[in-house]
């Protein structure tokens, strides 16, 4: 039996199966940035590691995503100055509105299981899910760079089982990313289940067996 459920958020909670890296580079693409994934990726990855640990625990959801949009704009094309803000805004929309739709699965969920989220974040996890209205659904939310630890390692898996006051075997995971997700969970002997939604392109799961779902609602009729 079942008795704890635990997510990655970023592109688990508040996508549909797209790390935030992917988002953020479609957004500028789509706002006019010349610049090319090779190019992206490297950028994107700097002023990300500049916020783990460096921002205040009370930074809010919108002030965590204008530092690190304005991060990347700093080192891409300077020709519009007004171009971090439209990604910025256009990235917390979508957020929150994804957020908003899965509350109800979430609340439902609570209802049944002791929940937890799992995220390599910047320290302030916490306030951003107290602000979406999601942290009174979770009875742990541990965020790498509070912890010390980054998925997959299995430390940051087992601080928060120890949390829920869970064994792995009762407990299931849910994220988007197979290296850091799925295999970390593997590796504490936590039941694992991969959100993605092009499955069929990149189809090699963590495991031969491993549940693969489109979209989070799906979760409910699997988690027993």
């Amino acid at each position: 039996m079942t008795s704890a459920v635990l997510f990655d958020f970023g592109g688990t909670l508040d996508a549909v199966g797209v790390p935030w890296r992917d988002r953020v580079f479609r957004y500028f693409c789509e706002a006019g940035s010349p610049v090319s994934r090779e190019a992206f990726d490297p950028v994107f990855f700097r002023a990300d590691d500049a916020l783990v640990g460096r921002i205040p625990t009370t930074l809010s959801f919108a002030d965590t995503v204008s530092r690190l949009v304005t991060g990347v704009a700093a080192e891409l094309d300077g020709s519009d100055p007004g171009r971090a803000g439209r990604v910025a805004a256009r990235f917390l929309a979508e957020a929150r509105a994804t957020l908003r739709e899965h509350q109800p699965l979430l609340e439902r969920l609570a209802r049944r299981y002791r929940l937890g989220i799992i995220s390599n974040f910047y320290g302030n996890l916490s306030t951003v899910c107290g602000e979406v209205g999601l942290g009174g659904l979770f009875a742990t939310v541990v965020d790498s760079a509070r912890v010390g630890a980054s998925k997959p390692a299995p430390t940051i898996f087992r601080h928060a089982l120890s949390a829920l006051e869970v064994e792995a075997a009762r407990a299931v995971f849910v994220g988007d990313s197979v290296p850091r997700d799925l295999i970390g969970a593997r590796e504490v002997g936590m039941r694992h289940v991969w959100l993605a939604p092009n499955a069929a392109r990149d189809n090699r799961p963590c495991c031969p067996d491993d549940t693969v779902i489109h979209r989070l609602t799906e979760l409910e009729e699997l988690v027993r």
